[in-house]
């Protein structure tokens, strides 16, 4: 099997910060590089355009059966700021890769090039595989719904997508609604502030609502409770203005079986009901559902398997944070979530991996592949 630390070290030199609908270089120049690796090693690969120099990439591994299975990660990162490492140096220390990326999420596709690699170099295997890095997870999604568009015509048993889980394989996770509540006061001279309304202060009202009112929603059994929080403020125009605005962003996580949009509308109808006439709540900037994959379905079957045989805890688990993987279920794809890391060390100042996990992950997933069985799944 190639050199993990080597493939990793030079997909984390590259920088491929997700400009968030801003400028930036985006994702273009990692797809190049793992385009080009694949097509070294004999393995068909391509570059395709989702929006304007931001690309996915997709290689194909033919197998004995004309259906395929998925492995998709992603290829931006988040921002580099306040980061206590050098972001795109890779270096190795104690057997741990640090930089932007290399735990989430270019650690997993690594482990899956390595995978699709030792496949493609054996016997055909016994589905075909399609390795997708994909662009935009960490902002708007396009690049997975990108790749469900031109999958539409191929037949996907199942997928693993490849995020920090541990070595962990987690059939469930929660979604999100995020939206902007705003207060409506009246702005005054800070000097005679009878006269006025305070926006500060009536929205301090709606933050004490939403930190002690639970979402009504019942735990599931791997994820636990739905949860909701404020994670922005703005207010106040100046040292020596009431204010007459306030705004607040909320995070709202969602369970299987709860749809977003509704849980949204609840939530309107109770914030403005804590002060009727002076609360607006703004359309959702952010919808994304929630995952629930049955444990029997053949792909995580399969690799709960091999990470029994391998000697590794095996129970599918739920993960908190949301993936591409609700996405490929919601197109009818069952989807697992799995990977080398900790989601601990995901976006964090010294972002690592241990080389090993991701060592260990390649194994896993082509032993997966190969134990599914021609035709079985």
């Amino acid at each position: 099997m190639p050199d993990s630390g080597e493939l990793l070290r030079d997909m984390v030199g590259i920088p491929s910060v997700n400009p968030r609908g801003g400028s930036g270089a985006g994702e273009a120049a990692v797809a190049a590089y793992v385009r080009d690796w694949f097509v070294g090693r004999g393995i068909k690969a391509e570059v395709r355009e989702v929006s304007p120099g931001r690309p996915n990439v997709v290689a194909t591994v033919p197998g004995r059966d004309p259906r395929f299975v998925l492995l998709e990660s992603h290829l931006d990162t988040v921002e580099t700021d306040g980061m206590t490492v050098d972001p795109f140096a890779g270096t190795v220390r104690d057997g741990r890769l640090y930089g932007r990326g290399a735990c989430d999420a270019k650690g997993p596709l690594a482990a899956f090039m390595l995978a699709a690699a030792e496949l493609a170099a054996g016997p055909p295997p016994p589905f075909g595989v399609v390795v997708a890095g994909v662009m935009d997870e960490e902002h708007a999604y396009q690049g997975v719904l990108g790749l469900i568009s031109d999958l539409a015509d191929t037949e996907v048993v199942g997928a693993i997508v490849g995020e920090p889980t541990g070595l962990v394989p987690a059939t469930a996770h929660k979604g999100c609604v995020r939206y902007t509540v705003r207060t409506l006061g009246r702005a005054g001279h800070s000097s005679r502030p009878d006269e006025a309304v305070n926006a500060v202060t009536l929205m301090s009202r709606v933050i004490d609502h939403i930190a002690g009112t639970p979402p009504d929603a019942a735990p599931h059994p791997l994820l636990g409770p739905a949860t909701r929080c404020v994670t922005r403020i703005r207010g106040g125009d100046g040292p020596n203005t009431v204010p007459g605005r306030c705004e607040i962003d909320v995070d709202r996580r969602t369970l299987p079986g709860e749809d977003p949009l509704d849980v949204w509308r609840r939530d309107r109808a109770e914030l403005t009901a804590v002060l009727p006439g002076q609360v607006e709540v703004d359309d959702p900037f952010t919808v994304d559902y929630a995952l629930d994959t049955p444990a029997t379905s053949p792909v995580p079957a399969a690799l709960s398997a091999a990470l029994e045989e391998a000697g590794l805890p095996a129970s599918v688990q739920g993960m908190p944070f949301g993936t591409d993987a609700s996405k490929l279920a919601r197109a009818g794809i069952p989807s697992v979530v799995f990977g080398p890391g900790s989601i601990a060390d995901a976006h964090s100042a010294a972002e690592s991996v241990a080389l090993a996990d991701v060592d260990a992950a390649a194994r896993l997933v082509a032993d997966t592949i190969r134990s599914l069985g021609g035709g079985t799944a």
